[in-house]
């Protein structure tokens, strides 16, 4: 009887063997930086409004990629799915811009769900969110649209505080209806609506194709905060908890990375317009007139900071929107 015969599986082990050694030296062989990414993907949300722009220039400028991370940027529709995915374990996170209404119904359906890394504060002088009306229309005041149609981005956060506004600026029962934010020039063009509550860059799109004018900016602050120049942190980048008990390691590089993406929107805000194209519905000049948010960082805040925030999450306790009160300090990344 041969070796073979005696040994059927012999040469199989040894094969197998062989393979397994060649694997083992394989990340030897390979670059650094293939290793280095070899982490998780990070799954992050974002929807296409002007306050996502650290993440969109740090995504482009290759930041993560230098930090070794594997970033994925995912497009939706509204905030409230960014959210629902953060919920169903489909995205890791979101990016600035995302509502930080929106998040807040997520942690009270799952407790516990996210961090906040750094928010995007507007307010008059830092705009983003505004009511627009057809450039031809006879309102002056938020209070003019009392019994119109008026139109808000997708969502409950949008929808809550188009309401309060009008509420509070005179404009009480006005209907509100939900619609695509990329919808509402058109929609106002058309005369399909006779004002919306939107947000950047909505507004810059139809100033500068001539089809609307800007009726009110910083209404936020104004009517929900009582400052015109409050921080309205409207929006807020996060990370699940999930993802940050598994990966502290690339947690704390992400958020760096996105500190860079900050820093360069505030130190160098020309160059860092260029990436609003492909993410939002600016393109080519346009993206020079974007009037850009303000961020802060989870460990730039000031008491203050967190009061003006707390002052916001509690309308929509007091709306019903949030089943409970929500301390916001709590929901602060800590590092």
């Amino acid at each position: 009887m041969n070796d073979h015969a005696r040994h059927p599986n012999r040469r199989r082990l040894l094969g197998n063997t062989a393979a397994a050694a060649a694997a083992l030296a394989l990340p030897a062989l390979l670059p650094s930086v293939a290793r280095a990414q070899s982490g998780p993907r990070i799954r992050i949300g974002y929807w296409p409004v002007a306050a996502g722009l650290p993440f969109f220039a740090a995504v482009e400028k290759g930041y993560f990629k230098e930090a070794g991370l594997d970033v994925e940027a995912q497009k939706y529709a509204g905030a409230q799915q960014v959210m629902e995915a953060m919920l169903a374990g489909r995205c890791d996170g979101s990016s600035n811009g995302t509502g930080s209404g929106n998040l807040g119904v997520g942690e009270i359906a799952s407790p516990g769900l996210f961090k906040i890394i750094a928010t995007n504060p507007s307010n008059a002088k830092y705009v983003l969110d505004q009511f627009l009306v057809p450039k031809d229309s006879p309102a002056k005041t938020i209070a003019d649209l009392k019994g119109k149609r008026v139109a808000s981005g997708p969502g409950i956060q949008n929808k809550t505080l188009a309401l309060a506004v009008l509420e509070r600026a005179g404009a009480p029962g006005t209907t509100v209806t939900e619609l695509p934010i990329g919808q509402h020039v058109a929609a106002l063009a058309a005369g399909q609506v006779d004002a919306v509550y939107t947000l950047e860059p909505t507004g810059t799109v139809g100033r500068m194709n001539g089809t609307t004018r800007m009726l009110e900016a910083g209404v936020i602050a104004r009517y929900i905060l009582g400052d015109a120049q409050a921080p309205w942190h409207g929006g807020s980048a996060a990370l699940t908890t999930e993802f940050i008990k598994k990966y502290p390691a690339e947690t704390k590089k992400y958020i760096a990375a996105y500190a860079r993406g900050i820093e360069l929107v505030r130190t160098q805000p020309a160059e860092a317009r260029q990436y609003l194209k492909g993410y939002t519905a600016i393109e080519g000049p346009l993206t020079a007139e974007v009037p850009l948010a303000s961020y802060m960082l989870y460990n730039e805040f000031k008491p203050a900071d967190v009061a003006a925030f707390q002052k916001f999450f509690d309308l929509f306790t007091e709306k019903g929107v949030f089943e409970k009160k929500l301390d916001v300090a709590s929901l602060l990344y800590k590092g």
